[in-house]
């Protein structure tokens, strides 16, 4: 479930306070007053066995007595009696209720689990939404209702903010109030036993009166659910997140390197940056970066120049982008010696650009024009320190009418109190960001750029892939055996050849059942060798003594043999020996020993890991997490989030690995656990990269029936297929791709204009980039769209596509056929596929609004079986529409 009712939740024709109380101090008390001096327009009714009145308003002793059916219940009873009542509520047809009543399970006690169960099965057959249990209440001011007992009411504006946590909702609450911060929407989820992040941010998403998002997030519970809605929401407005706890305990049963690097604040930032969102650390900068974003200003990239008029404070700013906040920006020879021109010879002659402490308010006017016109410089951020030989306010006015009404990235930092209100105030009143501090500054000009880069990335189309092959059959039939043997461990010989299953490149080796036999297998690979134990119970060789280095001859790698095996035995006398991987000696005197891996996380499942490498890599914790699937330019993100990464691209006299490889590698992995769904664990460490490519020399991999699912769902293959329409023009059709963008806008621009004005109901002369990936960058889990090559070709021939509401009840349709090609019969059999898919998804809706005049739409619709409603009077459009459920 997801949006079904949340309408109700946040603009109620009625409410029902159960459990409302005249006790002074009393949550039902509070909670009554906040309703009634909310300034709800609608009936507000109140139940409670023991009164004859709340707040001067006839109360009611049971919810059979309420004199009319309540849109919103909002619970403050005992948690034993909540199920019942809700069943109450929902047989007389309430459809939301928010649950302030904690005693639901918090801190794993049994009797408040069944009690939730309970609630949340009484709530099912009504369809009726639950907020909490435990938690502060809603607020939704614009609507007048304040159903929560918090201790101030919020203003009107147009931020939404939603926590796990009441306490930190009161502490935000007077935060903002003390700021003149407003908000459409404040929700505390608490237990999060209905309505959780995923819900709200649909519904938030297509908000008009919201226009940024803020999160409070301890958890979350619904993955695939939860990122779907963020990446949604993420196109349409800034989503800004806080995220609380940060431990790794969950790291320390783990099998691999890779588990144990993978802790899960480190998945929460993976998740949170694929759905495009951005992370702060703390509530201060939570409603700093939706301050700085609600300016209006954006930049290009992350290099800022600094004007200021003083020399230490412009430091403590540059010190502050040193710490990963961004880059100095390098001035043009052009724009010093314009600013030789305009400013006293003693200015700085660099970046920070200091203007000297007597600077008017000219002297800033003549300066921003300049470093305005920089093309080295993504942003500009002005300072100014109060002095006793300028005017502190003047300047500020220089700076205001020097910007004007133009939206350009300046970021304003004036200093003191009482000189930097004045001109703080000034700042707000025209639009413009400013700041108390440099760091604080420098802070927000990091939410820019990085909200652009994530938007960038949302975006970006990655580039076509060719000849990633694979062999799947060879893979499973490996986990099938290890399964079978009750095993869930592989050895190194079975690791490798999974991975040589999906193209990571492997040393040559050779299995051996003794040392003898070893020996032998070291004559047959030739030159020097490595030795390592195989035994499906020990998973780091290194640490049992299983592994022997640069042997030369077969009668040292026998004599090793003969040694390890003593060892081994000694260190481990459980473990079962299955004998010898001899691998070539690879030597590779510059390459970077790196880390590849997959681990699954509780939450999200499994995840991607890249960084450095070695034996040591748990203690130098240089690392990235990404979610699968990958695709190149999610892949080079990673490497390129790690701080090995500079050393990958050469240095000295080091020449730079092959990037493109080790790109690929990391695909190749994304193609490995997405296309095998028991791979739960995985290591590849080290993986050796230099300029000649990508090897790994050792593997580990951990298998399980049961792995938990994809956060992202990847791309369905099972849809691809060969199609014939009824002229026996003969089709490839597959779901579409990102990088099916150029194709996409070739076949648009193919067709007629009086066809696109038909499917897109307006002329439409142009094709940008970020109408065109909204096309072909789908979330397969609530969208889909088919596309039709000719057999062999590239081009599109037509495409049809599904977009289904987050309950995935209904869909709206929308096909198109290459305007050469129509009349061929290509859009019915379009049209009957994305059918047939829409009735396996589960979905009982399909329809659309089809333009009055398109006579051969409404044609293939009727004979689809859709029914056409009647076109209303000056209305231009009518609604097909087709109830799967009875077809």
């Amino acid at each position: 479930m997801s949006i079904r009712n949340l309408d109700v939740l946040f603009n109620p024709s009625s409410i029902a306070l159960i459990g409302a109380s005249n006790r002074p101090g009393s949550v039902g008390a509070v909670l009554a007053r906040n309703l009634f001096e909310g300034g709800f327009a609608g009936p507000i009714m109140t139940v409670n066995p023991h009164e004859r009145a709340i707040r001067s308003t006839l109360n009611y002793r049971s919810v059979a007595e309420l004199p009319e059916v309540p849109d919103l219940a909002v619970i403050s009873t005992p948690p034993a009696t909540v199920p019942e009542l809700i069943k109450e509520l929902g047989e007389r047809g309430c459809r939301a209720a928010v649950v302030i009543t904690a005693g639901f399970g918090e801190g794993d006690r049994e009797e408040g689990k069944r009690l939730k169960q309970a609630m949340l099965e009484a709530a099912r057959p009504y369809l009726m939404r639950i907020v909490g249990p435990n938690c502060l209440g809603i607020m939704a001011p614009h609507a007048g209702v304040n159903a929560s007992f918090g201790h101030v009411a919020p203003r009107q504006g147009h931020v939404a903010f939603v926590t796990q946590s009441g306490a930190v909702a009161t502490s935000i609450l007077d935060w903002a109030d003390s700021r003149g911060i407003g908000f459409s929407h404040v929700v505390s989820l608490g237990g999060m036993s209905d309505v959780d992040f995923g819900d709200m941010l649909d519904y938030l998403a297509l908000d008009p009166k919201t226009h940024a998002i803020l999160l409070y997030v301890e958890a979350v519970s619904q993955a695939r659910k939860f990122l779907s809605a963020a990446r949604m929401a993420s196109r349409n407005k800034p989503v800004i997140v806080v995220k609380a706890g940060r431990s790794d305990a969950g790291a320390k049963a783990a099998l691999s390197h890779t588990g144990a690097l993978a802790g899960s604040d480190a998945v929460y930032d993976a998740a949170f940056r694929r759905a495009g969102m951005l992370r702060v650390k703390t509530l201060d900068e939570l409603f700093q970066a939706v301050g700085t974003l609600a300016t209006g200003i954006r930049v290009k990239g992350d290099r800022l120049a600094i004007l200021t008029n003083g020399g230490g404070i412009g430091v403590l700013a540059v010190d502050e982008l040193a710490e990963g906040h961004g880059q100095l920006a390098a001035l043009s020879e052009t724009s010093v010696a314009r600013l030789n021109e305009v400013l006293p010879a003693a200015w700085s002659r660099g970046n920070p650009v200091d203007i000297l402490g007597d600077a008017p308010g000219k002297r800033y006017t003549d300066a921003l024009e300049i470093l305005l016109d920089e093309p080295a410089a993504d942003a500009l951020l002005v300072i100014n320190c109060p002095t006793a030989v300028a005017d502190s306010l003047d300047a500020a006015r220089s700076v205001t009418q020097a910007i004007g009404s133009r939206r350009v990235p300046v970021l304003n930092c004036w200093l003191g109190e009482a000189a930097g209100e004045q001109a703080r105030h000034l700042f707000a009143t025209h639009g413009l960001p400013s700041y108390e501090t440099p760091e604080q500054a420098v802070r927000a000009f990091a939410h820019l750029w990085q909200y652009r880069h994530n938007q960038q990335l949302l975006m970006q189309t990655p580039p076509a892939l060719a000849g990633l092959e694979f062999d799947q059959a060879r893979a499973e039939a490996i986990i099938d055996a290890v399964l079978a043997d009750e095993r869930s461990l592989l050895t190194e010989p079975e690791a490798t050849a999974l991975l040589a299953a999906y193209g990571i490149p492997t040393a040559p080796a050779r299995t051996a059942r003794d040392p003898a036999d070893a020996a032998a297998a070291a004559k047959e690979l030739g030159g020097s060798v490595v030795l390592k134990i195989v035994s499906r119970d020990i998973s780091h060789k290194s640490d049992v003594g299983g592994v022997a280095l640069n042997l030369t001859t077969p009668e040292a790698v026998h004599d090793a043999a003969e040694a390890m095996l003593e060892r081994v035995r000694k260190v481990a006398p459980e473990a079962r020996i299955d004998g010898f991987n001899v691998q070539k000696m690879i030597r590779r005197p510059e390459a970077h020993e790196l880390i590849v891996g997959v681990a699954e996380d509780r939450v999200f499942g499994p995840m991607i890991l890249f960084g450095q490498g070695g034996t040591a890599v748990e203690v130098v914790g240089d690392r990235m997490m990404g979610l699968p699937p990958l695709n190149p330019l999610l892949a080079r993100e990673m490497i390129d989030g790690t701080r090995v990464a500079r050393l990958l691209h050469g240095y000295r006299n080091r020449q730079a690995v092959d990037l493109e490889a080790l790109t690929l590698t990391l695909v190749r992995v994304s193609q490995l656990v997405t296309t095998l769904d028991r791979v739960v664990e995985l290591d590849i460490n080290p993986l050796l990269a230099d300029a000649s490519g990508v090897i790994a020399l050792d593997a580990r991999v951990v298998v399980r029936r049961d792995r938990k699912p994809l956060a992202i769902r990847p791309y369905p293959q099972s849809l691809e297929r060969h199609v014939t329409t009824r002229s026996g023009q003969q089709y490839c059709l597959r779901p579409i791709r990102p990088e099916d963008e150029p194709a996409l806008v070739e076949m648009l621009r193919r067709s007629s204009p009086e066809d696109l004005r038909l499917r897109f109901f307006a002329a439409i002369k142009s094709f940008d980039h970020a109408f065109a990936a909204r096309l072909s960058q789908i979330d397969y889990d609530r969208e889909m769209a088919l596309v039709a090559f000719a057999p062999g070709g590239q081009e599109i021939c037509g495409v049809v596509r599904l977009i289904a509401d987050p309950d995935k009840d209904s869909a709206e349709y929308a096909v198109m056929v290459r305007s050469d090609i129509k009349h061929t019969g290509l859009g019915y059999r379009l049209m009957s596929e994305i059918l047939a898919y829409a009735r396996e998804a589960g979905i009982r809706r399909v329809f659309a609004d089809v333009l009055a005049e398109n006579e051969p739409m409404l044609k293939m619709a009727r004979e689809l079986g859709f029914f056409v409603s009647h076109k209303l009077q000056g209305d231009d459009t009518v609604t097909v529409e087709i109830d799967l459920n009875t077809r």
